[in-house]
């Protein structure tokens, strides 16, 4: 194998961007897929070509007519082989991976070597592109600063409701009489043209409760800045922290700079990466803001695995009180991307039947996909 492959400390972004080469040369692979791949690389090692070739096999693989194509990515990703070392009957493919940072080069994304008569396949893929669809849990420092850019981009509005407001209108079915007779005076007080009103509309108020214990440690770093996005970017946002206690970090998070906000609000919370109690969460939630007012006709956003040391019993009472006052529930797991998954967690079986949308919350597509859920669409 190629010496690059010998310091296992690299093994998790080798087996990332060779599950990007085979998506480019045809081949599906699930981010679930990559995953079981990681780790499986993480148990049979990376100097092994025997084991790293079914490793990668057996888990990135899903049809049989893949495997051909598949061996012959393997072989030039991994082993670096050159033309000579080619059977007869095999046809070399090689492989070049350009990162797309707007440098100079050819207009259509590819690259020529004149004096390489075999066929040369170039995949060229913008860095912010595959960053929209990466998994956050292999997110870098430096990709996290990226995405927070994107994630700061996203507009969250929800679905408006009436206020008791009124407002002026061509058409209505009430009139406005203050309007109608004032516009009569221009006339010699004759009411040539009659106004409406019409109760107008406001905001609905968005509350976002994250998950900050261990079990979500990987994912609500990268969480934590879509919902300082959210309340610095928008109106009527409330944010708490959740796990073996409620914190409300909404002033914390209104900084429009972003590294103030997380610095302000990774010191107020003082249980990051530790215990979980959904429920006794958002009982607090409940008997402090949300049933009081702060929930009723808002929309609740929950960013959680479902993990909870608590009861079931006490997570379904207190989802069930606030579905009721709420005007819509959605529930936000970073696992429900994971194929085969099913919401059998205790927390999560129990808060299942009180949520209006169960969506994923992996990637900034999810997060994209999340603000559409948000906007009603």
């Amino acid at each position: 194998m190629s010496d690059v492959l010998e310091d296992n400390s690299h093994a998790e972004r080798i087996a990332v961007a060779f599950s990007r080469v085979l998506r480019s040369a045809g081949i599906t692979t699930p981010i679930g897929n990559v995953l079981t791949f990681v780790e499986a690389l993480g148990k049979v090692g990376i100097n092994d070509r025997d084991n790293v070739y079914w490793a990668g096999r057996s888990t990135l693989l899903r049809r049989p007519e893949d495997i051909a194509l598949y061996n012959k990515a393997f072989a030039v990703f991994w082993e670096r082989r050159v033309s000579n070392a080619v059977e007869p009957d095999e046809q070399l493919i090689r492989l070049t991976i350009e990162i797309d940072d707007e440098t100079e080069g050819s207009d259509d994304g590819t690259s020529q070597n004149a004096d390489d008569d075999s066929e040369s396949i170039t995949i060229r893929f913008s860095s912010v592109e595959t960053l929209r669809t990466k998994d956050f849990a292999t997110y870098s420092d430096d990709e996290l600063q990226l995405a927070q850019d994107l994630m700061s981009k996203l507009r969250l509005v929800g679905s408006p409701r009436n206020s008791f407001r009124m407002r002026s209108t061509s058409k209505g079915s009430r009139p406005d009489l203050r309007q109608t007779v004032r516009s009569s005076l221009r006339s010699g007080g004759e009411p040539i043209r009659r106004h409406w009103q019409e109760n107008d509309e406001r905001l609905r108020r968005l509350i976002l409760l994250l998950d900050v214990s261990g079990s979500m440690e990987p994912y609500a770093r990268a969480l934590l800045r879509f919902v300082q996005a959210a309340v610095a970017g928008r109106q009527k946002v409330e944010a708490f922290a959740i796990g073996t206690r409620l914190t409300r970090v909404t002033r914390e998070l209104g900084s429009r700079d972003p590294d103030k906000a997380l610095k302000l609000a990774a010191d107020r919370v003082v249980d990051w990466s530790g215990g979980t109690r959904l429920g006794e969460c958002i009982r607090n939630f409940n008997d402090e803001w949300g049933v009081r007012g702060m929930a009723r006709g808002a929309i609740v956003v929950v960013l959680s695995d479902g993990w909870d040391r608590g009861e079931p019993e006490v997570l379904a009472e207190q989802m069930r009180r606030l579905q009721r006052v709420s005007f819509r529930t959605i529930w936000v797991n970073p696992l429900k991307v994971t194929p085969g998954y099913a919401p059998l967690a205790r927390g999560m079986a129990a808060a299942m039947p009180y949520i209006d949308r169960f969506v994923e919350g992996h990637s900034v597509d999810a997060m994209e996909q999340l603000t559409l859920e948000i906007a009603g669409r």
